[in-house]
């Protein structure tokens, strides 16, 4: 690469960009180059060109030479908040400049007084196009080496791994810059990344990971660093890692991660634990669903028999969910699953009145029972969640409780007797008809929610919902998008998120269609595929929230689509899978769903290429 020699664009003490008191500037996060302490108070164009930005506040210029090179003047730390106060510009926006002409004239002193650092960062902001970087000033001068030079030594210092298999050389050198195997707690992996759990995250060197042979990306989500390796391939370096240290085998992430959480995070994977294992069930019912639909969209007409044995494909597992839920929430909390799901079975015992039906003017009556002399009114609970959501969590609690008191000659018998019959009174005479109620006021206000004119509701959540996927807490709607289905038929949620998702993968193909570098360029449409299928921390993680404004574009492409499915009233037949795999959850409303994945990529790629810089 061309090595390139500057003159300094303002006149005081030269010194080395490390040595600037702000870690973005001195990080190199900006770009290589140099700093002036103590400036006297003028910016002079260094080359001929022309002013590329004019920031209002004037306390920083962007230029670009004749010959390409983009330079970024910052005047002290922080001083954006002055507002302009003590800057005087002597250019614009757009200007063509010769070198020695005045930019800017501002008042250090003022600016000291204020409580701001006058150091002035001049910075290569296409620096990877160059070799060395020189900035001369009276005699002084600052060069930066090109970062190729640090890969190229880190290169020479791994090629003793050269012989070993692909898999086995890339275990080595992610142990070597992930810490060592002490800075590891944890490893598994899933289809396409390793997943470690790490004690310090400060002893990873990132840069060194991302250009080992064969990682396509890497990042933090949900307390794990996750290693972007590809199908098959990480299953082997997986087995390598763990091999190089074999305490790590059997080690839980899960649990290790659960460590780390916030309140609101072990309340979001608590509830993923429990409705992700009954996921499929639903997909497959809600494909069924959609088929089902879309034949009678095209005019197929099902005999009586026929559309009875379709209802009992679509139906079941929504009429027998509680037992589903109660199942598998034993089952995360420690207890029998079985009966978790015996007592599940019992929410929608055929002996119940039908929750829904026994409502005044209904088809049915609850049954009366008198508790301390209290009408208690007894129903089933199809379709429900949450009653069996905390009885599976009170029954595992007091199975747990009665183990321990039980002698353990009659346990097998006495524990298993006394928890399903405490728990079924409990959760027919309270539980049920408590969490009934709070469920039925909190999804009916959901929904009203969601069905709010012009599509606001679909516009706020659209716009938000990748920002609380940052957050690590989006399994928390696992549980509204299972009652949406169980009550309704139809996920409206599922409709909206798939254009937030889809969105998210536009802004980040818009970044790999402008960057340059074949490398990286190939690395994030990798890292955008998967958005695609319906998983976007690779493309947010790897690509959007490193360069922030490809993150917001895809948040607004998020809102539009959102919008729009909101107002259009899509909904899908199922939940858990969205884009191009969702498209099979709407079958029956085909066009509508192609249109709102088309919003959400539009406008977030569009935002992206046209407003995107790369060296931003």
């Amino acid at each position: 690469m061309k090595d390139i020699r500057l003159s300094s664009p303002l006149k005081g003490e030269l010194i080395a960009l490390q040595d600037v008191k702000d870690p973005v500037f001195a990080g190199g996060a900006m770009g290589r180059g140099a700093a002036i302490r103590n400036p006297e108070g003028k910016v002079y164009a260094p080359f001929d060109g022309e002013v590329t930005v004019f920031f209002e506040t004037k306390h920083a210029i962007g230029l670009k030479s004749k010959d390409g090179v983009e330079l970024l003047i910052h005047v002290g730390m922080d001083t954006v908040n002055l507002k302009g106060e003590h800057f005087t510009a002597k250019a614009a926006q757009g200007d063509k400049i010769t070198k020695g002409q005045l930019l800017l004239e501002f008042d250090p002193e003022g600016i000291a007084a204020a409580g701001y650092d006058t150091t002035t960062p001049v910075v290569v902001t296409n620096h990877d196009q160059y070799g060395s970087i020189t900035f001369e000033l009276d005699g002084q001068t600052v060069t930066s080496q090109a970062d190729g030079g640090s890969a190229k030594a880190a290169a020479a210092r791994d090629s003793e791994y050269d012989d070993l298999p692909d898999e086995q050389r890339v275990a080595k050198l992610i142990e070597k810059y992930v810490g060592g195997m002490s800075n590891v707690r944890a490893a598994e992996h899933c289809a396409t990344r390793l997943r470690l759990i790490v004690n310090d995250k400060s002893l990873i060197d990132e840069k060194a990971i991302e250009n080992i042979e064969g990682v396509k990306g890497q990042f933090f989500a949900a307390q794990q660093y996750q290693i972007i390796l590809g199908t098959g391939f990480v299953d082997k370096v997986c087995a390598a890692f763990i091999a190089n240290n074999p305490a790590l085998a059997g080690t839980s992430n899960k649990e290790a991660a659960y460590e780390q959480m916030t309140l609101m995070q072990k309340i979001s994977r608590t509830l993923g634990d429990v409705f992700v294992p009954i996921i499929p069930v639903l997909v497959a019912t809600g494909l069924f669903m959609g088929l089902r639909g879309a034949c009678q969209a095209l005019g197929v007409e099902f005999s009586g028999n026929v559309l009875t044995m379709s209802q009992v494909l679509t139906d079941t597992a929504f009429i027998f969910l509680p037992a589903l839920v109660c199942w598998s929430t034993m089952k995360k909390f420690g207890g029998t699953p079985v009966i978790g799901l015996v007592l599940g079975l019992m929410l929608v015992a055929p002996q119940l009145p039908n929750a829904w039906a026994a409502i005044p003017g209904g088809a049915q009556q609850p049954l009366l029972m008198d508790v301390l002399g209290i009408q208690v009114p007894v129903v089933g609970y199809q379709g429900s969640v949450l009653p069996a959501l905390v009885l599976g969590i009170i029954a595992a609690k007091l199975q747990a409780f009665l183990k321990k008191v039980v002698p353990d000659i009659i346990d097998l018998i006495v524990t298993p007797f006394l928890t399903l019959f405490l728990c079924m009174l409990l959760g027919l005479l309270v539980i049920g008809p408590v969490m009934h109620a709070i469920e039925s006021a909190v999804f009916g206000a959901v929904q009203a929610f969601l069905m709010m004119p012009f599509g606001i509701g679909g516009i706020v959540v659209g716009g938000l919902q990748q920002v609380i996927v940052v957050f690590g807490v989006h399994h928390i709607f696992n549980a509204l998008e299972v009652q949406l289905l169980a009550t309704t038929g139809r996920d409206a949620f599922n409709a909206i998120i798939t254009g937030a998702i889809v969105a998210q993968g536009g802004a980040a193909v818009a970044v790999a269609m402008k960057t340059q570098d074949a490398k990286k360029r190939a690395l994030y449409f990798s890292s955008a595929v998967p958005a695609f299928l319906g998983i976007t921390e690779p493309a947010i993680f790897g690509i959007n929230l490193r360069f922030v404004r490809p993150f917001i574009y895809g948040l607004v492409g998020g809102a539009c689509a959102g919008g729009v499915a909101s107002f259009l009233q899509l909904a899908g037949t199922g939940m858990g899978i969205t884009v191009i795999p969702g498209t099979l959850l709407y079958l029956d409303h085909l066009a509508e769903y192609l249109l709102v994945n088309a919003i959400g990529f539009a406008v977030a790629f569009g935002l992206t290429f046209t407003l995107f810089k790369p060296e931003e």
